[in-house]
């Protein structure tokens, strides 16, 4: 119960920062979005503020967050989703399409070249603006959905499999996350790591190269990545700041000492620069 309790706690911290809140001070279950209502009110408070999402969302298959994908197709390009809506299958059809695309050229490429499908297009990132782009690019930018889940069932042939979070832009997957405590001795570098490279079915989508761009193994530590997955042979490399001239990271009085990661990498201006 102490690591459960621990993992929680980083969880739901990692959550709150990102999102404004968490599962545990709402006292919601967390597969259940019906008992938390959309954030768009805090959404628009906040540029800086990720959508909290739900596993239930999730969908395996194509290694997406269904209610985020789509509503932020409807919300930004309605004319464009109203060229296949004449057909019965046309999310289907959308779906197929990405699913095809993110297998032969990979996540960064439709982020930078967007989605055709028939005579449609739609842009699955709006970039970052500049400090001379006009009032369109940045309203654009703002509308760009990231959210963040925790508990993902990333597996179709076993659903109680889970990611502990998964961080999604506009519900493409971008990274997962492993996360570790030292209260029962575990850590990012042995445990989380060899989780990814041992006990991660790395056949399922959300874990196949360049579906996902980037994997973390975290404790409150230490951190460490990847951007492909290759079981045993997985090659992961410490992602830390560096204390005193050696290897880790430094004290944190505020906080945990991988604080960084999501207080200064998990932020949309950052993302943006993928």
């Amino acid at each position: 119960m102490v690591s459960k309790t621990n993992e929680q706690a980083l969880e739901s911290s990692i959550e709150k920062k990102l999102t404004g809140t968490c599962l545990e001070e709402r006292k919601v279950d967390s597969s259940d979005p019906d008992q938390v209502s959309d954030r768009n009110d805090l959404y628009q408070r906040d540029s800086n503020c990720f959508f909290q999402g739900f596993p239930k969302d999730f969908n395996a298959k194509y290694a997406i967050d269904e209610k985020r994908f789509w509503h932020f197709l409807e919300n930004t390009q309605k004319d464009e989703l109203e060229k296949l809506k004449r057909q019965s299958d046309w999310q289907l059809k959308i779906l197929e399409r990405l699913d095809r695309i993110l297998k032969k050229y990979g996540l960064i490429h439709v982020l930078r070249k967007g989605l055709e499908v028939d005579d449609a297009h739609f842009t699955m990132f709006y970039q970052l603006p500049l400090k001379s782009s006009g009032q369109t690019v940045r309203v654009n930018f703002l509308s760009n959905e990231f959210s963040v889940t925790r508990q993902v069932p990333y597996s179709l042939d076993n659903p109680r499999e889970e990611i502990d979070m998964v961080i999604f832009i506009n519900g493409l997957a971008i990274s997962t996350i492993e996360l570790k405590n030292h209260w029962t001795g575990q850590n990012a570098r042995l445990h989380g790591v060899n989780q990814y490279k041992f006990k991660r079915d790395i056949r399922q989508p959300l874990l196949n190269f360049a579906r996902c761009i980037v994997h973390f193994a975290v404790d409150t530590d230490e951190v460490y990545m990847t951007t492909k997955l290759d079981g045993a042979k997985t090659n992961f490399l410490p992602f830390n700041l560096g204390y005193d001239n050696g290897k880790g990271n430094p004290p944190n009085l505020s906080g945990h000492r991988t604080a960084y990661l999501w207080e200064e990498v998990f932020t949309r201006n950052s993302l943006a620069n993928i």
